[in-house]
């Protein structure tokens, strides 16, 4: 028994030592987004030219100001466009992808047809594929289209998702066929069947989907800097790295309300996006 008691403790101990180091940069921006310009230069300035050349990390601020949010929200009127920007960007994507994966897992899951098993390995041989492999080949599509320098060259590309396909693909083979062949019987079409039927036991997969495409698109970078021929254009994850290193707190009030609409969509949806990852361990 004490045996097993130390090994808890120790699990604990690491576990802990491991959350604090994975928090520190969250905490250590939303402390200095509090902090003075001055205060700031006169703590950091020497990280700039020399790492560590000051000592130590300064980590409660002298004198709390506002001063970083007051900038972000009057002085600095971009951040805001930027913000709702990226919103509406995420929403189009996400909501584009769920169709196409929803669909595209119901034909792989429920439906017998040739080269079904081809189509579901070339889904996942994509999955292994870093996405700046294919970033090439998708401007010179879109330049041909005439897309380059339209947010439908960020949208249109981002809504087919390998990933979001094989997630929902493997959710729907979860359903059970009894109760799809059930509801047939009682003369249910495909499509009645998958909107009766089949989402209503993927609500899970479906909030995972929704999440885990929110943070991703919402972080994206590659992607506006290609195929975005204007710095007008760009989102908030692009924007944050234009601040000018003279505003640091401003920078660090950008960077903390950023985080929050993907902590707050895990922090809805936690339970379904832990359940909804689960159906990957059963297939």
């Amino acid at each position: 028994m004490k045996k097993k008691r130390w090994a808890k403790a120790v699990i604990y101990a690491f576990l802990v030592i491991f959350a604090v180091i994975a928090l520190f940069p969250v905490l250590f921006t939303l402390i200095n987004s509090f902090m003075g310009a001055q205060e700031y230069a006169q703590y950091y300035g020497g990280l700039q030219n020399s790492l560590g050349q000051q000592g130590v990390l300064h980590l409660i601020p002298d004198r709390m100001t506002l001063e970083g949010y007051y900038n972000m929200l009057f002085a600095q009127p971009d951040y805001l466009m930027k913000f709702w920007l990226s919103l509406l960007m995420c929403f189009a994507i996400v909501a584009g992808q769920v169709v196409i994966a929803v669909l595209g897992g119901y034909a792989l899951a429920k439906f017998r047809f040739p080269g079904r098993n081809i189509a579901f390995y070339g889904i996942i041989l994509l999955m292994m594929m870093p996405y700046q492999v294919t970033l090439v080949s998708n401007y010179i599509v879109l330049d041909k289209m005439g897309l380059i320098g339209n947010y439908l060259s960020i949208i249109l590309p981002g809504i087919f998702s390998a990933f979001g396909v094989f997630l929902m693909r493997q959710v729907i083979a979860a359903v059970p066929d009894g109760i799809m062949e059930a509801a047939k019987i009682d003369g249910a079409g495909a499509w009645r069947v998958l909107w009766r039927v089949v989402l209503p036991n993927c609500l899970p997969g479906l909030a995972s989907l929704v999440i885990l495409s929110f943070i991703d698109n919402w972080n994206m970078v590659e992607q506006p800097l290609v195929f975005l021929q204007d710095s007008f254009q760009y989102p908030l994850s692009t924007f944050l790295t234009q601040i000018n290193a003279a505003q640091p707190a401003l920078g660090f009030a950008c960077g903390l309300l950023a985080m929050i609409p993907p902590v707050l969509l895990f922090c809805f949806f936690e339970k379904e996006l832990i359940q909804g990852i689960g159906y990957l361990e059963e297939k």
